[in-house]
């Protein structure tokens, strides 16, 4: 058995946007026990990655070292004047596997899952595919 579903988020200029309840609430409708939870970002200036979701200075700090070792420069060659949000979204990822439990996702104490935006404000869709075994 697998579920899917695509999630919408409207988003600011550049942030991390936790996403965990609403992937576990999917989670807990689907009724899967024991399995794997694929979320998945399709877009080339956004990303998923797994962070603190305790202390929001982590996100701030994060914002910060991002654009501190990939600032916009003038001299990227790329059209849409976007080249560092492309680079940011490559140093995390389009997509991210994790482990169901027991019917829970399979999460560090102090662990979160966030929507990470490079190249706001948009609104953008991220998808969860849950499969059983």
């Amino acid at each position: 058995m697998s579920t899917y579903k695509e999630f919408t988020l409207s988003t600011g200029r550049e942030g991390f946007y936790n996403i965990t309840k609403e992937i576990s609430a999917f989670l807990s409708e689907s009724g899967v026990q024991e399995g794997t939870a694929l979320v998945f970002c399709p877009h080339t200036t956004a990303a998923i990655t797994i962070n603190e979701n305790c202390d929001p200075d982590v996100i701030f700090d994060l914002t910060k070292a991002c654009g501190h070792f990939f600032p916009t420069l003038k001299e990227y060659r790329h059209m849409e004047g976007n080249s560092a949000a492309h680079f940011k979204s490559s140093l995390f990822s389009a997509s991210m596997p994790l482990i169901v439990h027991k019917g829970r996702l399979v999460l560090g104490t102090w662990q979160g899952i966030y929507f990470c935006e490079f190249d706001g404000p948009r609104k953008r869709t991220y998808c969860v595919k849950i499969m059983e075994g």
